[in-house]
């Protein structure tokens, strides 16, 4: 369990940090910040919605029900994980979910969405999604619980 809070905490630290450099330290609002075009580009958003923006347009301010939603699942996975989970590497995926999550849901208590500003296209395909670095921890986390939890191999 030790091993899901210092990887939650890493992920957290690292999405706010990432999050107020590039939006703030680099002046984001003024317009992007072609790191690496088309491949990298830094360009803020705010992200009221849920993934790719899904569920921004309700009547209603949806980010109190989504920051009650991802406490609500980071506290199931925590305690999921205490009861079931043996291996190093499913709580360090465990604290990446949960540490993004976390880090998505404090945006939306300070501002009205998720501060985003990563936007990767390639190949003659221009992506207009925008996403942070909690997406990618939440992303690799989720992977690696999928790919690592389970019934363990007979030797």
């Amino acid at each position: 369990m030790r091993l899901l809070g210092i990887s939650a905490i890493v992920a957290f630290v690292l999405d706010q940090v990432t999050k107020y450099g590039a939006i703030y330290g680099l002046a984001l609002a003024e317009g992007d910040v072609d790191v690496f075009p088309p491949l990298l580009v830094l360009r803020k958003g705010l992200n009221t919605g849920i993934n790719f923006g899904l569920l921004s347009g309700l009547p209603f301010d949806a980010r109190w029900l989504l920051i009650g939603l991802a406490v609500v699942i980071s506290a199931a996975l925590v305690l999921w994980a205490s009861r079931s989970f043996d291996r190093p590497i499913q709580f360090i995926a465990a604290g990446f979910v949960v540490g993004g999550a976390l880090g998505n849901a404090l945006d939306r208590v300070i501002h009205p969405g998720v501060l985003d500003f990563l936007n990767m296209s390639c190949c003659g395909i221009s992506n207009p999604y925008i996403f942070n670095v909690a997406d990618i921890f939440i992303f690799a986390g989720a992977i690696g619980i999928a790919l690592f939890t389970g019934e363990k191999k007979a030797a």
